[in-house]
């Protein structure tokens, strides 16, 4: 049996493998290199859910300013009631912030599930 004879400019080569780069089709979009690469609709994206942390933020303070801003007039109110303000700071106090702090660490944590969700889902 015999082989026949190929021209060294006739012969092909056949590369196997991954290739090393890849570019994306212009039509395909990608949130998250728009946040990495900083561009105008990355910093959109970063500035919207840092001003819904803001606003989550803020809402904890004005609650707290409310619970905690009058409670001196109170005190002041009666001079004679010494037990129960330690009773209202040490006891009454601790379950409201307990609440507020759990209420804000998931409040926190939905606006940056939220806006990975946003990122992911495109």
């Amino acid at each position: 049996m015999t082989v026949p004879h190929q021209d060294p400019a006739e012969r092909r080569v056949v590369v196997t493998g991954p290739p090393r780069r890849t570019r994306r089709t212009s039509g395909y979009y990608r949130p998250r290199t728009e946040i990495d690469e900083q561009t105008t609709l990355g910093h959109t994206y970063v500035r919207s859910l840092m001003r819904t942390q803001l606003r989550a933020a803020l809402t904890v303070f004005a609650v707290l300013v409310l619970l905690v801003g009058p409670l001196p007039l109170l005190f002041a109110a009666m001079p004679d009631a010494r037990r129960l303000e330690w009773a209202v700071l040490g006891f009454g106090l601790y379950a409201p912030l307990v609440l507020l702090a759990r209420w804000y660490v998931r409040r926190a944590e939905r606006n940056e599930r939220d806006l990975v969700r946003l990122v992911e889902d495109r």
